[in-house]
């Protein structure tokens, strides 16, 4: 009887790169951008899988920054709980609850495009998830 041998072993399991077009153009002006660590991290976050992308809820937010904090989020805001103070934020995607909610707050929301384009030099940003 033939032993069972599976298609991709446990150890050596298969690296997956993202598919979306506009995500891999992203990651790959970020990786351009040169020696910016802070870009470096948020592409190698952007380029895991789906499954293990961050998500992050408000109420997660709310907890752990402060008022005009600059935040990035690499992966995407969900509208879980509620957020009590401005601040600006940047993630790759937004679920509608959570749009509606930080527009309530009078936050500023920074499309990842755009927060790559500014000289931003990893100063005051957190990462998030």
């Amino acid at each position: 009887m033939r032993e069972f041998e599976p298609r991709f072993p446990h150890n050596k399991m298969r690296k997956t790169n993202a598919t979306n077009q506009e995500l891999q153009e992203l990651i790959t002006e970020m990786q351009s951008k040169g020696t910016d660590k802070l870009l470096g991290r948020i592409a190698t976050d952007l380029s895991r899988s789906t499954r293990t992308r961050r998500e992050v809820n408000l109420s997660r937010l709310n907890k752990f920054t402060k008022e005009n904090e600059i935040v990035v989020v690499p992966g995407k805001v969900l509208g879980g709980g509620e957020i009590e103070h401005k601040i600006t934020i940047s993630a790759f995607k937004f679920s509608t609850g959570a749009l509606a909610k930080l527009e309530k707050s009078g936050s500023k929301i920074v499309p990842l495009k755009e927060l790559i384009a500014q000289d931003i030099k990893g100063k005051r940003i957190r990462i998030i998830g």
